[in-house]
């Protein structure tokens, strides 16, 4: 079965659209700018194969593991903070006690809390791909190419790219308008592939979205999979989360799309639900 192709622009706008139909402009902002702050982990033997990443893939070369075995010559770490953080503190990102989610993280990835901004400074915490409690301490600071926030992570406190960090706001069945955008309901041959269909009418072409598989397909009485879109022109939308399920095809020789839920990422903070 041949994968359906086609263009994201008329999906896009709707999407766009719904999500700040309501929403209000905020103070503060959110940076989209990084560089590779996520950690690569072995993927588990359950996980079904993923997409080749839309971005390059991160230069960190932590190991995946929180455990090594250290030589009788290596130092221990540093375990305060330095006096003096890199890079200028900035007037907006989130308040203190905000809450915030890991989004544009791989399935296979972890997000990296270092005790100060940068990625040349020692992890103190690695967070899932879908962690949803982060607690923002209302402290941002500004390096060259990347800004970076200030976050309780687990009871570590220390500092993440708010290139991977969002407010999570309302969840939304998004199937009728995927279908009505497309014209027919698709399908593919794996739930990979049917997911990238989803992602893809949902991505903007400019500035083009960073399509990252967040949660690698399952598959039982329904296929899953989870993509993240971040990335679609909008100053308040981060981007949107895609939980994507389908319904095996008769034969078991694909899948057909069955329904959509969209999570809306915001930037600036969530009101209601809504982007802000």
């Amino acid at each position: 079965m041949e994968m359906i192709r086609f263009r994201f622009s008329k999906l896009h706008a709707v999407v766009v659209a719904v999500v700040v139909l309501t929403a209000a402009c905020g103070d503060g902002g959110a940076a989209s700018t990084t560089i590779g702050e996520t950690t690569s982990v072995p993927p588990s033997s359950t996980l079904a194969p993923t997409i080749a990443p839309t971005t390059p893939p991160p230069t960190s070369t932590s190991p995946a593991t929180t455990t090594t075995t250290a030589s009788s010559t290596t130092t221990a770490p540093p375990t305060s903070a330095p006096t003096s953080l890199p890079g200028d503190p900035m007037d907006f990102g989130p308040r203190a006690g905000d809450v915030l989610g890991v989004v544009g993280v791989a399935h296979d990835d972890v997000l990296n809390v270092r005790l100060a901004p940068g990625t040349d400074q020692t992890i103190v915490a690695r967070l899932a791909p879908l962690e949803d409690e982060v607690i923002a301490l209302g402290n941002t600071r500004q390096l060259p190419s990347s800004i970076w926030y200030e976050v309780d992570a687990d009871g570590r406190r220390g500092w993440a790219s708010a290139a991977y960090l969002a407010y999570l706001g309302d969840t939304s069945d998004m199937t009728a308008l995927l279908i009505a955008a497309l014209g027919e309901t698709p399908e593919a041959e794996t739930m990979l592939d049917l997911g990238q269909i989803v992602a893809e009418a949902s991505a903007s072409d400019d500035p083009a979205s960073r399509i990252v598989l967040s949660v690698a397909p399952t598959v039982g009485d329904l296929g899953e999979v989870t993509f993240d879109v971040i990335g679609l022109g909008d100053d308040s939308v981060f981007g949107i989360r895609l939980h994507v399920f389908g319904t095996p095809s008769e034969g078991g020789e694909g899948f057909i799309l069955k329904s959509v839920e969209q999570t809306v990422l915001c930037g600036r903070g969530v009101s209601g639900g809504l982007c802000v």
